[in-house]
């Protein structure tokens, strides 16, 4: 099984960085678009519609989304030179507001079901979580240096997942958020924001900009993308499975890998906007 998942996540990781750096930033949303279409079809399995022709219907609204939402905010051209800020900020919002109200219920989960537990509420969850992820990823991309931006940002996901791996199992007591994911500690989370805590200092020098600047953008990134991954078991838990998918071998499904980037990405994407640590600029 490891040898599976190693191999698996080496292939998923030479197609992203050859899409990321390899297609220009018009092509890379629609990279990302067919990521977010696998997503919806296994959200809506996990929201109760595992029929066919279910999973099909809300693919289909997803991809009329996605193109309305190029449209709209200005991601239609190859080089998009006119994007809409002011669209893109208010979806971001919308994004981050989501996931302000998702710790809500995450941390009241059994009983916070009664809220979101009914398979429509669940399916119209879905979109509050793919759309912004999809908006904050190909703003990200369209900026100067956006490629080195986005794999920034998935960075910042996988020292936090990694180092609140390693720092749970050397020092983990205390769960996290037990009856969503008993293998989450406070510890684990404390040493995920303290490994990116580092790595925004470290950036800072290598790249002369400011500490407050990088850690306004890291920090925020970094604790958000833990609620992706707890957002994710507790959808999963309430639909009874393990796995959101099987399209990755060893893995599960796309949305077990991409659960902290969902929540990580409309805060990277916002702090960028807001801060304006990096000079904006139109990628192509």
């Amino acid at each position: 099984m490891l040898k599976q998942r190693v191999i698996t996540a080496l292939i998923l990781a030479a197609i992203f960085l050859a899409a990321l750096f390899g297609l220009p930033a018009g092509y890379f949303s629609f990279f990302i678009g067919a990521v977010v279409l696998i997503g919806a079809w296994e959200w809506a399995n996990l929201s109760g519609f595992p029929a066919l022709w279910q999973r099909v219907s809300y693919t289909l609204v997803i991809l009329a989304l996605l193109v309305g939402a190029s449209v709209y905010l200005g991601f239609e051209g190859e080089a998009s030179p006119a994007l809409n800020d002011e669209a893109i900020r208010d979806l971001l919002l919308v994004g981050c507001g989501w996931w302000a109200l998702a710790l809500l219920l995450v941390q009241g989960y059994p009983s916070s079901g009664i809220l979101w537990g009914h398979k429509w509420l669940r399916l119209m969850m879905g979109l509050v979580v793919l759309i912004p992820t999809w908006v904050a990823l190909v703003y990200v991309r369209q900026q100067s240096n956006g490629a080195w931006l986005v794999l920034l940002l998935m960075l910042v996901v996988a020292v936090a997942d990694s180092g609140g791996y390693f720092a749970g199992r050397r020092f983990g007591r205390h769960k996290l958020a037990p009856a969503v994911s008993p293998g989450k500690t406070w510890e684990g989370f404390a040493g995920g924001f303290i490994a990116n805590c580092i790595l925004a200092l470290i950036l800072s020098q290598i790249l002369g900009l400011g500490v407050l600047g990088m850690l306004l953008l890291i920090v925020p990134t970094s604790l958000v993308s833990v609620l992706g991954d707890l957002l994710e078991s507790m959808v999963k838990r309430h639909a009874g499975v393990k796995d959101s998918g099987s399209i990755l071998p060893g893995h599960g499904g796309i949305l077990d890998r991409v659960d902290g980037i969902t929540a990580g990405a409309p805060v990277f994407a916002m702090a960028l906007l807001a801060t304006g640590i990096f000079n904006s600029g139109v990628s192509v």
